[in-house]
């Protein structure tokens, strides 16, 4: 089995070296990596620091792209594996043995898609953690109840990409929400869940900005509702909300 790992950056020397790292200390015996570094056009540090890590990057390009989802396209259009999976530029995993309890998860399983669970922490001091997000097993009216597996936990069978479609560019801030959606509750992917925090995300991303950001987030979540169900989608937005503010207090 051959697992396709997708980092996307634009000026990401701050926190990428770190990315980098993490997926270079996996141990996938019995699996391949494909790595694959695609990045806007940086104007920093990020390219050099990426040339460092040759051993582990199988493929990088760096070029102007229309945005971070636009990126992420062009990594899932470039993917051989038979998975796919996104690791953002401020993002690492949390252990050496993560992408193994993938591909394990996918070999011994009847599933289309793995997820597993984030810490977040302060971008200043990744020692401490901002906000917990347990996912929990996916039931049959979970995205209903607000419910969501945090996208850089999110591995999925290329075939579905092939078969569905890629992240739609025209929404610009949730894109990753509405995949999600489409692929597991419009299209049925069948979903093994890894209970454990496997990826540690920096506070302060492109999905954690100002109050209007947000508001377009909102928006763009019940959009993403109106295009798979043709339905408002607010109550579910509503209790998306919910459930993410309640991950500051486990």
């Amino acid at each position: 089995m051959k697992i396709s790992l997708i980092t996307v950056s634009y000026n990401s020397e701050e926190t990428i070296r770190e990315t980098f790292e993490s997926v270079r200390g996996q141990k996938i015996e019995g699996f391949e990596l494909e790595y694959i570094h695609v990045d806007g056009l940086s104007n920093d540090g990020t390219m050099e620091i990426s040339q460092e890590f040759d051993d582990i990057i199988s493929i990088r390009i760096s070029e102007k792209d229309s945005g971070i989802y636009n990126a992420m396209n062009k990594g899932v259009k470039m993917a051989t594996g038979d998975i796919v999976g996104i690791l953002n530029s401020d993002d690492c995993f949390m252990s050496n043995d993560i992408l193994f309890k993938v591909c394990t998860a996918f070999s011994k399983n009847q599933c289309d898609a793995v997820y597993g669970d984030v810490i977040h922490v302060k971008r200043s001091d990744s020692s401490k953690v901002v906000r917990k997000w347990t996912s929990g097993v996916y039931r049959k009216n979970s995205f209903k109840l607000g419910w969501m597996p945090p996208h850089p936990t999110f591995f999925i069978k290329r075939e579905f990409y092939d078969n569905y479609g890629l992240y739609n560019e025209s929404i610009r801030s949730a894109a990753d929400y509405e995949l999600m959606l489409r692929m597991i509750k419009r299209h049925k992917a069948s979903l093994f869940y890894i209970s454990e925090f496997m990826v540690e995300m920096k506070s302060g991303g492109n999905s954690q900005q100002s109050f209007r950001h947000r508001i377009k987030v909102f928006n763009e979540d019940r959009l993403a509702w109106k295009l798979n169900f043709q339905m408002n989608g607010f109550f579910q937005v509503v209790m998306k909300i919910l459930r993410k503010l309640n991950q500051y207090f486990t």
